[in-house]
């Protein structure tokens, strides 16, 4: 249909008013944009449930299927990003394909061995260790056999996943990696991969990783006072681990939360074996933030003398200094933690009670 000359001006005319209403109020709407959106405009998923990373074409070409489901699923069990791991898989021995001394048995000439390349004595002292002995090590049994095989592929990328995550990732990826490999060229060409291995093309963080997701938590606390103890610990995110320390410069995993509690005015004890019978003991799925998760982790602990300890701040995350290697403190997911044996709330002990009337009583 042809338009006559005097609709085509009307037309125009109308486009025009239009676009100059937009050049008129989107600088409104850039003023009026919430603070969860960032720079780019892009709102900061906080839900670390978010819709697990799906693989390239390149990754379904280049990786073994077998492969390709192990890294999926223990990349998801542990909670390490899957391409990482795949991509370590790659440099190591191209998914168990390579050839070369030390892959399917034996060692390399440094003392490596299996699809992941661990170090003997990393793995647990020898190439197949049985679970049920006593080991330090990553040895893990991923096909149930009750054995730890560094040969094994399930075996050794279970393993892999458990020292990634132990090491930083899926938040530090980096330090995790350097871990690994004790080299950055290491670094930059595993996280090459793992970025051809996901069809974003990138290497995701955990949306607790960002900071854009620190008000909305401290905005859920159930009162004030947990408020100012999550916005003093989440301030700590960041700093280094320091065992012993209190702050301000670095903490240790009881430390900062030690020092969150008395920012808020409340003084709780100083170590994790303080801590654990100070609070009033709570039932899993009851925790809420500003209570205490604690792991049986470390030299001369137990279930029932934990070593480590967490600050719960929403359902499923904490914020913890975890080690000196481990990176920064940092807010992680609690659930996927195998040696988690309990919580407390320490605001319902009976000297806290006095504390939070007393400091009550000083505000009137």
């Amino acid at each position: 249909m042809r338009l006559s000359p005097t609709r085509l001006a009307v037309l125009i005319g109308v486009a025009g008013a239009l676009l100059l209403v937009a050049v008129i109020v989107s600088p409104m709407l850039l003023i009026s944009m919430p603070s969860f959106l960032n720079n780019g405009g892009t709102a900061v998923d906080c839900d670390d449930t978010a819709q697990v990373e799906e693989a390239s074409d390149s990754a379904a070409s280049d990786i073994p299927s077998e492969y390709l489901e192990l890294y999926q699923e223990y990349g998801e069990r542990i909670g390490v990003q899957w391409n990482i791991l795949a991509a370590v898989g790659k440099r190591e021995t191209d998914h168990g394909r390579s050839s070369l001394p030390g892959v399917k048995s034996g060692t390399n000439h440094a003392g490596a061995a299996g699809p992941m390349q661990f170090l003997i004595s990393t793995w647990g002292g020898k190439a197949r260790v049985p679970m049920s002995s006593t080991f330090n090590g990553y040895a893990s049994d991923g096909d149930g056999d009750g054995v730890g095989d560094v040969y094994n592929p399930a075996d050794a990328i279970l393993g892999a996943a458990k020292m990634l995550k132990r090491n930083g990732a899926p938040e530090n990826v980096r330090r995790a990696l350097f871990v690994y490999n004790r080299a950055w060229w290491y670094v930059d060409q595993v996280e090459e991969i793992a970025r051809t291995y996901a069809q974003s093309g990138e290497v995701e963080v955990p949306p607790q990783a960002s900071e854009e997701c620190d008000e909305p938590l401290v905005d859920a606390a159930p009162s004030d006072v947990v408020a100012k103890i999550l916005a003093y610990a989440l301030e700590q995110r960041g700093k280094p681990y320091l065992w012993g320390g209190t702050g301000p410069d670095a903490f240790d995993c009881s430390g900062v939360i030690y020092a969150a509690y008395r920012e808020a005015g409340l003084s709780i004890p100083r170590t994790t074996f303080g801590q654990w019978p100070f609070g009033v003991k709570v039932l899993e799925g009851q925790e809420q933030p500003g209570d205490l998760v604690f792991f049986n982790s470390g030299p001369g602990t137990s279930p029932d003398n934990p070593g480590h300890v967490g600050l719960v701040v929403s359902k499923g995350k904490m914020l913890e200094a975890r080690c000196r290697l481990c990176g920064p403190i940092k807010v992680t997911s609690y659930e996927s933690r195998t040696n988690r044996v309990g919580f407390t709330r320490p605001l319902q002990n009976p000297d806290v009670q006095e504390q939070l009337k007393r400091l009550q009583n000083s505000t009137l």
